[in-house]
Protein backbone atom coordinates (compact mmCIF):
# COMPACT_ATOMS: atom_id res chain seq x y z
CA UNK A 1 0.00 0.00 0.00
CA UNK A 2 1.44 3.60 -0.84
CA UNK A 3 1.64 6.08 1.59
CA UNK A 4 -0.76 8.61 1.60
CA UNK A 5 0.98 12.22 0.71
CA UNK A 6 -2.13 14.32 1.59
CA UNK A 7 -2.92 13.90 5.31
CA UNK A 8 -4.49 17.26 5.38
CA UNK A 9 -7.56 16.06 3.28
CA UNK A 10 -9.41 14.15 6.17
CA UNK A 11 -9.32 17.07 8.59
CA UNK A 12 -10.33 19.25 5.37
CA UNK A 13 -13.08 17.20 5.09
CA UNK A 14 -14.34 16.58 8.37
CA UNK A 15 -14.66 20.71 8.51
CA UNK A 16 -16.60 20.26 5.43
CA UNK A 17 -18.88 17.94 7.60
CA UNK A 18 -20.38 19.63 10.16
CA UNK A 19 -23.28 18.05 12.55
CA UNK A 20 -25.66 21.26 12.13
CA UNK A 21 -25.57 21.09 8.02
CA UNK A 22 -26.59 17.29 8.98
CA UNK A 23 -29.27 18.14 10.86
CA UNK A 24 -30.26 21.32 8.52
CA UNK A 25 -30.63 18.72 5.80
CA UNK A 26 -32.44 16.12 7.54
CA UNK A 27 -35.09 18.50 8.74
CA UNK A 28 -35.53 20.26 5.42
CA UNK A 29 -36.71 17.24 4.06
CA UNK A 30 -38.96 16.53 6.66
CA UNK A 31 -40.62 19.85 6.73
CA UNK A 32 -40.34 19.98 2.86
CA UNK A 33 -38.01 23.53 3.11
CA UNK A 34 -35.59 24.02 0.61
CA UNK A 35 -33.26 27.37 -0.30
CA UNK A 36 -35.69 27.64 -3.43
CA UNK A 37 -39.50 27.67 -3.57
CA UNK A 38 -39.09 24.09 -5.77
CA UNK A 39 -39.51 21.13 -3.86
CA UNK A 40 -36.40 19.86 -1.86
CA UNK A 41 -34.81 16.51 -3.55
CA UNK A 42 -36.06 13.54 -1.30
CA UNK A 43 -32.96 11.66 0.28
CA UNK A 44 -31.90 8.70 -0.26
CA UNK A 45 -31.61 5.53 1.88
CA UNK A 46 -27.61 5.75 1.41
CA UNK A 47 -27.49 9.64 1.77
CA UNK A 48 -29.72 8.95 5.12
CA UNK A 49 -27.38 6.12 6.31
CA UNK A 50 -24.80 8.04 5.68
CA UNK A 51 -26.32 11.19 7.75
CA UNK A 52 -27.31 8.42 10.75
CA UNK A 53 -23.15 7.24 11.00
CA UNK A 54 -21.78 10.81 10.81
CA UNK A 55 -24.45 12.11 13.45
CA UNK A 56 -23.91 8.87 15.71
CA UNK A 57 -20.07 9.84 15.82
CA UNK A 58 -21.21 13.23 16.50
CA UNK A 59 -23.75 13.61 18.98
CA UNK A 60 -24.22 11.67 22.02
CA UNK A 61 -27.32 9.15 21.69
CA UNK A 62 -30.08 9.94 24.24
CA UNK A 63 -30.60 6.62 26.78
CA UNK A 64 -32.87 5.78 29.68
CA UNK A 65 -30.89 5.59 32.65
CA UNK A 66 -32.15 3.80 35.89
CA UNK A 67 -30.64 4.43 39.35
CA UNK A 68 -31.22 1.56 41.83
CA UNK A 69 -29.51 0.61 45.10
CA UNK A 70 -30.27 -2.60 44.90
CA UNK A 71 -32.16 -3.80 48.03
CA UNK A 72 -32.02 -0.66 49.51
CA UNK A 73 -33.42 2.88 48.39
CA UNK A 74 -31.56 5.07 46.69
CA UNK A 75 -31.78 9.08 48.58
CA UNK A 76 -30.83 12.03 46.51
CA UNK A 77 -29.67 15.01 48.18
CA UNK A 78 -29.57 18.50 46.52
CA UNK A 79 -27.79 21.47 48.20
CA UNK A 80 -27.02 24.95 47.46
CA UNK A 81 -23.52 25.55 47.46
CA UNK A 82 -22.69 28.39 49.87
CA UNK A 83 -20.36 30.98 48.28
CA UNK A 84 -16.83 31.40 50.02
CA UNK A 85 -15.67 34.93 51.45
Amino acid sequence: MAARKNLSQNDACREKIQTSQLINRLQDSVLKKSETDAEPEELTTNQLKAIEILLRKSLPDLSAVTIGGGDTPVKLTFEWLTPQS
